[in-house]
This record gives C-alpha cells, structure tokens and sequence, in this order.
C-alpha cells in the first residue's frame, strides 16, 4: 500500500525529505561550536537546541555524533576551497592571492578576539580516537595543501616561487608553519606572528 505523503515512498514507507538548509545551518552551527567549545565539550542537544532542530529529526541527517563530525571537517573544507579559489580568483596574481587567503583567515581571528584558531588543527587534537574523523582530517589537509600547491605551481611559472622545490613541499612548509603560528597567536593574543609566517616565506623564502 503506498500512502499519501510529501516524503519519498520507500517499501510503503514515507522517508522525511530532508532541508539541505537546515543541513548547512546545523553544519555552521556544528563548526561554530567545534571550535568555541571542542567537540567534546558540546553537547549534541545544546547543538540541536541553538538551531531549533529536534532531536529525532537530526537523525535523519546523521547517525550519530561522530558522523556530524566528519560532515562538519568536510564542510569547513569545502569553505576554505572556496574561499581560497575566490581570494585567487580576485587576484593579480597567484602569490598575491594566496597571501589574501590567508589574510581572510587573520582577519577572522581579528573578529573573533583569537579565540578558537583553526577548527581543523583543533579536531585533530581532540579526535584521535575516532578513525572515521582521522580519514576526514586527512583528506582536508591534503585538499587545503593540493589548492596552496596548485597556486604556488602557477607562481613557480610565472618567475613567482622558486623552482628548486617542490611546489607540494612549499606548500606543506607554508600551511604547517602558518598552523604553528596560530598557536602562538592565541598565546600572544596577536595576529603579528600570522604576518611574520607570510613575510617569511611569501616574501623571502619563496621568492626566487
């Protein structure tokens, strides 16, 4: 018997059609909190409670808390991908738009007082015991170096970057030292060590 639904009809049954909205608000919502609070320090109800969202219905969505953390680490990257293709994208050049990546993300931290830092960094401190968000991690990493690699690659041919490294290397040395800067930047409670990080290497080392 099929029965009258605005759902889609699974084996007679009604599947809840889900909000890709309120998708993206509880994945906002999830970072937000991740990076405010840890992810073991929010409680999945204070979290559902903040954007009205039921608890049965969250389920629908993912099936537990360690599935909303992998979605949140893919979110947060498919936020930084398309931050840094727009910071190139509005750029003179590929150097010139790698630096104003990073000086969006400096200027978040501005707004935020420095608290938080880079979610990323942050999870992969908090969640070494979960398997399924090491694999997330791992994967945004690479992604966030593959966009800074590809960039740089495209300095190195136009006389930008160096050509006796790797652009793949540059890139690591780039996002590892700029993650070691944020932690001093919370400690300094200023965004200088960010700026030292880029003159140092964006405009020395790098430099051919």
């Amino acid at each position: 018997m099929r029965f009258k639904t605005t759902g889609r009809i699974v084996c007679g049954m009604a599947r809840p059609r889900l909000s890709e909205g309120t998708r993206r608000r509880l994945l906002d919502a999830s970072a937000h909190a991740f990076l405010k609070q840890g992810y073991h320090g929010t409680g999945l109800k204070d979290l559902l409670d903040s954007v009205e969202i039921p608890k049965g219905s969250f389920y629908n969505y993912y099936p537990s808390k360690e599935a909303l953390g992998v979605a949140t680490i893919e979110h947060t990257q498919r936020c930084t991908a398309e931050t840094l293709a727009a910071a190139l994208d509005g750029a003179a050049d590929p150097v010139s738009g790698v630096r104003a990546f990073f000086e969006i993300q400096i200027a978040g931290f501005e707004r935020t007082g420095f608290e938080g830092g880079c979610l990323l960094a942050n999870l992969a401190g908090e969640l070494d015991e979960s398997e399924a968000c090491r694999v997330a991690l791992a994967k945004a990493f690479t992604d966030w170096r593959d966009g800074v690699r590809d960039a740089l690659a495209d300095g190195q041919r136009l006389g930008l970057v160096r050509d006796d490294e790797d652009a793949s290397d540059l890139a690591d040395m780039l996002i590892e030292s700029w993650e070691g800067a944020v932690i001093r930047m919370k400690v300094d409670k200023s965004v200088e060590p960010l700026h030292k990080c880029l003159r140092r290497l964006l405009d020395s080392y790098f430099r051919p």
